[in-house]
């Protein structure tokens, strides 16, 4: 590959602008203001996206979730503001979408995750009307809660797909938070409310399972494991399942609702998932990398963050803040003394606050063995008000000011 060919080289060339991206450049920068750090990330604008469950539950403000990206580039980073298209690891080339070829030495790989609505028949068309809703996505939070405070009784779906998603516990988390609302306006007994999800269990670590359990005998929601949602039906209030038992398909159930809040299936970005950097064979394309280290297991000098890795814990922003100075220290050591640290290990450390009602959350904090790893000295596995202020108020105020700077 000729020099020629390559429209820029980077020291750093970084896929991605979301937290997982900026908190790293952040912190490389904060240890090596020397370096030769590049984002490449395509969007105007960046957006605090936990908040938006309590955006649909009427507790926060869509407005305060969304600021302009520039403002939180690090200083002395550069950012190329379009999409990646492709990779040629062999050459450490990035082609954009616009066909520059960018050389780096060393490439981190956080490109977020894909929302794949077009799994779900109709659900594009469906969103937005006939009482179909949901938070992800910063125009569709809005109508949720629109759909929550005008409910007056009949069934509530509320959907959770068969893949990994963002946040695995914001399926439930809504639904508490609507149950709670419900309640309060006396029409929670004229409600049937169906957790539908293609899933088998409520949580994946016992404890908090345990915990959830007793919510949703509060609120007395039905849950429905194994059903995976495959088609709306928007005009007809229908919503349609694949129903599963032993991994396969053994049936199909459509149930008639007034509201349905839809999660979507979600996978690597499409670039990754055809690319060389995916997991040969896996069908969701994530990025192939060591779950203690974060490295590529085949191109030494590429490391993955975030949600699109091959990581087998909760893609959670909490589990980007435990990542990132494990990707730091190890591609610093890599630049200076041409060895992994080893040191720490990522343990595979996610978190989950699981919201239950109005001033009540559950923090779920837990490793790769889903040994349960609390912050606090207190019971996690119980609802606490002190929890709810820590989501409502404290978090995002820390991503905003702190964690996107690099500096927790």
């Amino acid at each position: 590959m000729k020099t020629s060919q390559i429209s820029q080289h980077y020291q750093v060339l970084i896929i991605g602008g979301g937290n997982a991206g900026l908190s790293a450049a952040a912190q490389l920068l904060l240890a090596d203001r020397q370096l030769d750090v590049a984002i490449l990330e395509p969007s105007a604008k960046h957006y605090y996206q936990p908040a938006w469950t309590l955006v649909g539950g009427g507790a926060y403000d869509i407005h305060d979730t969304e600021r302009n990206e520039a403002d939180f580039i690090p200083k002395g980073a550069t950012w190329l503001q379009e999409a990646a298209a492709s990779f040629e690891p062999e050459v450490n080339v990035v082609v954009t979408a616009s066909g520059q070829r960018l050389g780096y030495d060393y490439l981190i790989v956080a490109p977020g995750i894909q929302l794949d609505w077009y799994k779900i028949k109709g659900a594009k068309e469906a969103l937005g009307k006939n009482g179909v809703c949901s938070n992800y996505g910063y125009e569709l939070a809005p109508y949720t809660w629109e759909c929550v405070k005008n409910f007056k009784g009949g069934t509530a779906l509320f959907s959770a797909p068969n893949t990994p998603i963002k946040c695995g516990g914001a399926p439930q988390k809504i639904m508490y938070l609507a149950s709670d609302n419900w309640r309060k306006r006396g029409v929670l007994n004229k409600a049937d409310v169906h957790f539908t999800t293609g899933g088998g269990v409520l949580f994946g670590v016992k404890v908090f399972a345990d915990a959830l359990q007793k919510v949703v005998n509060r609120y007395h929601i039905k849950t429905d494991f194994l059903h995976n949602l495959k088609e709306i039906r928007g005009e007809q209030q229908e919503a349609v399942y694949e129903v599963y038992k032993d991994g396969q398909v053994v049936g199909e159930k459509t149930m008639k609702f007034d509201l349905l809040h839809v999660v979507p299936p979600m996978s690597a970005p499409d670039f990754i998932k055809n690319s060389p950097l995916a997991v040969p064979g896996n069908p969701l394309g994530w990025v192939d990398v060591d779950k203690h280290t974060l490295q590529h297991v085949r191109y030494a000098n590429i490391f993955g963050l975030g949600d699109a890795t091959s990581t087998p814990n909760a893609k959670t922003g909490a589990a980007v803040r435990k990542q990132v100075p494990v990707v730091v220290k190890n591609l610093l050591s890599l630049l200076r003394e041409q060895v992994l640290t080893g040191n720490p290990p990522y343990n595979g450390y996610g978190s989950c606050p699981l919201i239950t009602g109005y001033g009540k959350l559950i923090l779920a904090e837990f490793d790769y063995d889903n040994n349960p790893t609390p912050s606090f000295p207190v019971d996690q596995a119980q609802e606490r008000f002190s929890m709810w202020l820590l989501k409502r108020y404290a978090l995002p105020w820390l991503y905003w000011n702190k964690i996107l700077a690099g500096k927790a």
